[in-house]
């Protein structure tokens, strides 16, 4: 689960990772109140989206007047920013953060993640901080520092110096990075977080280490354990389809393509997905039905596949193992039923009771039809949909 930069730094002040001033306001007037209290003369105006490369695209702008104030408020307020990260369709803008601006000397990229291949935390750092992270680790991964952590022994002090000598920090500069990086896995720890990232970490004028921008990913399997985590999701920046799925215990993530595949197993849907494209087509989703389903759950699926305006036609792939193949015909005809579908169904079944299954969907409809493989699935589905197989 993501959340907001104002709520991730909330959450680094709890935990005494140090932010600049800022306040939170979802209106213009708000936004001059808010620079109003905070006083000085300048504000970063930052629209609060669940994406990154805000500031390449005008998400977030330098005010020195009230004015400014209230015109880059009105400016982002209501709108959808479109970054790399967010997709053609770009995410709502319902807020903004306005903070106090400070003098930058230095920009630094500090983070802090799980090493999938070690199975250990880790923490990333560079002295090239910035927007352009990115291009710097393709283009420069000597600039790239990563210290591993022993599950048991945790972040030592000398790991710690490591990083600071590494960014060109001195004196206090040193202890002020070590407090930050205690108090980053102190956080990620006890929120069970799976990514926390700092970019860019700057230096002021002043010599402060301060996290100017604040960025928090959770572990989905332990939000249980984190009712105040909970709180903060935004379901608004979320894809409402992928939100449904969730309630029916679903696997479902929206692509751009134009046919939709329902699929039990991860690693058939994989392949599927795979075997669609080396025909010619393009997926409109990954779904995951899963081993223990149920006829209500398999409805639920197909009407979430096609409440996708893009899907031409809807790819069914079914291997019967803890799943019975009869149960998914009955869903897809439950399916049918309610939703008054009338786009082409491919559907392949194999394995636990698929006699029974393709004996259901046998002449029910005009518009469903039996495959006799994976790969002759696959290429109706592409033609039906309007490409080459």
């Amino acid at each position: 689960m993501n959340i907001h930069e104002f709520q991730a730094k909330q959450l680094f002040r709890d935990f005494y990772i140090p932010t600049p001033e800022g306040i939170v306001a979802d209106s213009a007037s708000g936004a001059i109140a808010a620079a109003t209290k905070l006083a000085g003369t300048s504000w970063a105006i930052k629209a609060q989206v669940h994406a990154g490369g805000r500031g390449k695209v005008g998400g977030v702008k330098i005010a020195t007047s009230m004015d400014d104030v209230a015109i880059f408020a009105e400016q982002m307020l209501g709108q959808r920013l479109v970054t790399k990260q967010t997709g053609a369709l770009g995410l709502p803008i319902n807020a903004v953060l306005v903070e106090k601006t400070d003098t930058i000397k230095r920009e630094f990229y500090l983070s802090l993640l799980i090493d999938r291949h070690s199975e250990r935390l880790c923490f990333i750092a560079s002295a090239a901080g910035g927007m352009d992270i990115e291009a710097v680790a393709a283009q420069h991964p000597e600039k790239i520092i990563t210290v591993m952590l022993h599950p048991a022994a945790g972040l030592q002090a000398y790991q710690g110096r490591q990083v600071a000598f590494a960014l060109g920090l001195q004196g206090e500069q040193i202890k002020a990075l070590l407090q930050i990086m205690a108090n980053m896995l102190r956080l990620f720890t006890e929120k069970d977080a799976s990514q926390i990232e700092i970019n860019p970490l700057i230096e002021t004028g002043a010599g402060a280490l301060v996290a100017l921008d604040a960025k928090i990913n959770f572990d989905d399997n332990a939000l249980a354990m984190h009712k105040d985590i909970i709180g903060l999701q935004d379901t608004r920046q979320e894809d409402a389809k992928e939100n449904k799925a969730k309630r029916f215990d679903l696997s479902y993530i929206t692509l751009e393509g134009n046919i939709g595949c329902m699929v039990n197993g991860a690693g058939l849907a994989m392949a599927t997905m795979d075997l669609v494209k080396l025909k010619g087509g393009e997926p409109a989703n990954f779904l995951d039905v899963g081993g223990g389903t149920t006829t209500e759950k398999v409805t639920e699926a197909f009407k979430l596949i096609v409440s996708d305006s893009n899907v031409k036609v809807v790819l069914v792939n079914i291997f019967g193992g803890i799943v019975q193949c009869d149960v998914i015909a009955q869903g897809i005809l439950s399916a049918l039923e309610q939703a008054h579908i009338a786009l082409p169904v491919i559907v392949r079944l194999e394995g636990t009771h698929a006699e029974e299954g393709r004996a259901l969907l046998h002449h029910v409809a005009p518009n469903i039809i039996a495959a006799k493989d994976l790969d002759h699935a696959a290429e109706q589905a592409v033609l039906l949909a309007g490409g080459a197989a």
